[in-house]
């Protein structure tokens, strides 16, 4: 009799434990969409069939990239500089701190104790966050032409800058960064992602450009693709680089062989494909106009479109946390 309440009182106990992990197991996955003059969107994506708005702040500029980080997102708000919000409750967004920059925040990219910032005509900044509600500039460098987004990846940062393609940026010392490499093909450098020794690089009407940079002071282009678009933006993830190729929408190409990129297969989404992130099975396309689109890419050569949600104004960037 003793053995069989033992019993009893250990499956209940079993059954008690269980159910509370399931009630703890209420993880989210959430899409940050920024929108022109609408500020920032948080959707929740966890059914990708069935995305959800559980925030929104109004930033008071024009809101072109964004960067999610240890509990803040890091906005690139146009002539408003870079916003820091606090996202710890999506549901109440909290701006805890700014820093006003000279000319047009277009792109934001977080690494560490600080947040690297393209300012379009007035070039690269570095700043330190490591007091998210007082960040400070300290170091910048003057690039050549206008700076479009930015990558960091170990000491260098790589800054796509429009008809002066791509800089190659030594960060080692944040407060004195310095030119290292550049590359140039010509037409307008939009976005670039890095992937190992190679950058990824979204060139406008010149397609996707795929550059070596193993030496970073003579980086070298291996292979491209002339995308029937122009592109915009670029994701680079499990041997395919996804082309946001604005009105000719996502190209999905194959880059296990950098210097015979194939294209595989796309989807014209319905607006003009302006940022694409990838996290998982699915491609989530900041799509201007027609909002954020979530892409099925399990098959690559057979994209198909599961879900969207309409931001009410031109989604200029998306970030997804991953799966």
């Amino acid at each position: 009799m003793k053995k069989e309440l033992e019993l009893t009182f250990l499956i209940i106990a079993l059954v008690t434990l269980l159910a509370i992990m399931g009630c703890n197991n209420t993880s989210k996955t959430f899409a940050y969409v920024v929108v022109d003059v609408d500020g920032i969107h948080i959707i929740d994506i966890s059914k990708p069939t069935k995305p959800v708005e559980v925030g929104f702040l109004d930033t008071p500029g024009e809101a072109h990239g964004v960067y999610v980080s240890s509990g803040y997102a890091y906005i690139a708000d146009g002539y408003d500089g870079l916003r820091i919000i606090d996202i710890s409750d999506p549901s109440a967004l909290l701006e805890v701190g700014f820093f006003d920059t000279t000319d047009i925040a277009l792109g934001v990219y977080v690494s560490g104790d600080y947040a690297y910032l393209v300012d379009f005509g007035d070039g690269f900044r570095i700043i330190d966050i490591t007091t998210p509600s007082a960040p400070i500039e300290v170091g910048f460098y003057d690039t050549r032409d206008f700076a479009r987004s930015v990558y960091v990846s170990g000491n260098y940062a790589y800054v796509a800058e429009d008809a002066a393609g791509l800089r190659i940026i030594d960060i080692s010392d944040p407060s004195t960064p310095y030119e290292v490499g550049s590359f140039f093909i010509g037409s307008r450098a939009y976005e670039v992602y890095i992937s190992g020794d190679h950058a990824y690089l979204a060139n406008g009407m010149a397609g996707l450009r795929i550059i070596d940079i193993s030496k970073p002071s003579t980086p070298v282009e291996v292979g491209f693709l002339d995308t029937p678009g122009e592109a915009h933006g670029v994701y680079v993830s499990g041997g395919y680089a996804y082309v946001a190729d604005w009105d000719a929408g996502l190209r999905i190409i194959d880059v296990s062989k950098p210097s015979t990129p194939l294209e595989v297969g796309f989807l014209d989404t319905p607006g003009e494909a302006r940022r694409v992130n990838v996290s998982g099975v699915y491609a989530y396309v900041a799509d201007d106009g027609e909002g954020l689109r979530i892409i099925n890419v399990s098959k690559p050569s057979a994209p198909t479109e599961v879900g969207s949600f309409d931001t009410q104004g031109a989604a200029f960037d998306v970030f997804v946390e991953p799966f």
